[in-house]
């Protein structure tokens, strides 16, 4: 393989990577971002969510660990 066949070869991979993006780029745009407002809300209802769940895995740990301390130990 000639040097030149490689330097064309990496070139025409550096030209899909460039127009991959900015095609990403152009499909950015046209995407439809929450506003600031639903985002926050969105947010806040996932920590809510996450706080509930561990509050609730929380309470069932204690549980077992209190029941197998009366059973088993």
């Amino acid at each position: 393989m000639e040097p030149r066949e490689g330097f064309l070869s990496n070139m025409k991979y550096l030209r899909r990577l460039i127009d991959y993006l900015k095609s990403t780029r152009l499909e950015a745009k046209n995407v439809n971002w929450p506003t600031r407002k639903e985002t926050l809300r969105f947010t806040l209802l996932v920590i809510g969510i996450s706080l509930a769940v561990a509050a609730y895995l929380g309470f069932l740990d204690f549980i077992f660990i209190n029941l197998l301390e009366r059973l088993v130990l």
